[in-house]
């Protein structure tokens, strides 16, 4: 296995214009045929999550725009990167694309020494999807009803309650340590392999709370949930009336992730465009709006190189709270 370079701007920037000369240019014929089979999206997190929810909701519709059908495989695991090793891996034809969060590129790196593959070289961003927030929840008898109430009950009980993550790393994960940090608290972190398991723990009362990226909204509603607060610099359209934690007094907090596309590097500019194209076009359907804004989070249509540069972004910010709290990968 290889060390992980340093991910940044500039090493996409490399690689994204070198998918617009060499031998890009000599597929660009084979590529105004693409495609003319069946692609794979491979969802590197468990089924039922915020990944695996957008690229299914995205996955018809793009299948229909390409003419060919467009499969969804779950490949879960060590925060996002079994899948990711698997598409880095794979032929660049435009035939295997992967749906991650943006821990895969933007947090991975900074928390495993070593990893199966480079994200920042094995992989091109292709497609945005989605500005995920994430949503601080406890179970239903949680005895606190806003989130000063929340904040002084966990300062008060150092140790004694936990809170479920999607794993080490993982965007829940980050917004824990974070509120942790800023509002001097100690509660225990347990990771789990997806969102969705952590999120059954907290309804049956086994986990005090946890940071919900937009699966649990339903429930919520449902009044089976309590929403305390958001993890982001601005709130929800969906509640209105919730402060975010910034507003609670934890000045600066944002725990926001984009979630979107990727390939194998040195697939063709041609298919990368093609694809961003599509999935930009689809994200302007008021049908996707509605569906990624019912997650909580909104649709964030980008180019490839932009949405490159926001996940160069969110590598620093993260960075900086996984050296801190010294986290480090399963």
């Amino acid at each position: 296995m290889r060390k992980i370079a340093s991910f940044n701007r500039r090493t996409w920037a490399i690689a994204l214009a070198a998918l617009m000369t060499g031998p890009a240019l000599c597929l660009s014929a084979a590529a105004q045929s693409w495609p003319t089979k069946p692609v794979k999206i491979v969802v590197n997190f468990p089924p039922g999550g915020a990944a695996d929810q957008i690229a299914r909701a995205i996955g018809v519709p793009l299948g229909e725009a390409l003419g060919q059908p467009v499969v969804v495989e779950n490949r879960g695991g060590a925060n996002g990167n079994l899948g990711g090793d698997m598409v880095a891996k794979s032929p660049a034809d435009g035939y295997t694309l992967l749906m991650s969060s943006g821990g895969m590129v933007s947090v991975n790196p900074h928390i495993y020494a070593r990893m199966p593959f480079d994200p920042a070289k094995d992989l091109v961003p292709v497609a945005s999807a989605a500005r995920v927030l994430v949503f601080l929840v406890a179970k239903p008898n949680f005895p606190a009803n806003n989130i000063q109430e929340f904040l002084a009950h966990v300062k008060a009980n150092p140790g004694r309650l936990s809170y479920g993550s999607a794993g080490n790393g993982s965007s829940p994960h980050l917004a824990g340590e974070m509120m942790k940090s800023q509002a001097g608290l100690f509660a225990v972190h347990v990771p789990y392999r997806g969102a969705a398991p952590a999120l059954q723990d907290v309804l049956a009362g086994q986990l005090d709370f946890y940071f919900d990226p937009g699966i649990g909204l339903g429930q919520v509603r449902a009044g089976k949930l309590k929403l305390l607060a958001v993890g982001s610099m601005k709130r929800s359209p969906l509640f209105p009336n919730v402060p975010t934690l910034d507003e609670a007094g934890l000045k600066g907090f944002d725990a926001d992730s984009v979630f979107g596309f990727y390939a194998p590097a040195g697939t063709p500019a041609d298919v990368v465009n093609r694809v961003n194209r599509e999935i930009n076009k689809i994200l302007g359907t008021q049908a996707l709006k509605d569906r990624i804004q019912n997650l909580g989070g909104e649709a964030l249509p980008l180019t490839p190189a932009e949405f490159g540069a926001r996940a160069a972004d969110d590598s620093k910010r993260f960075g900086a709270i996984i050296r801190e709290r010294k986290i480090v990968g399963d």
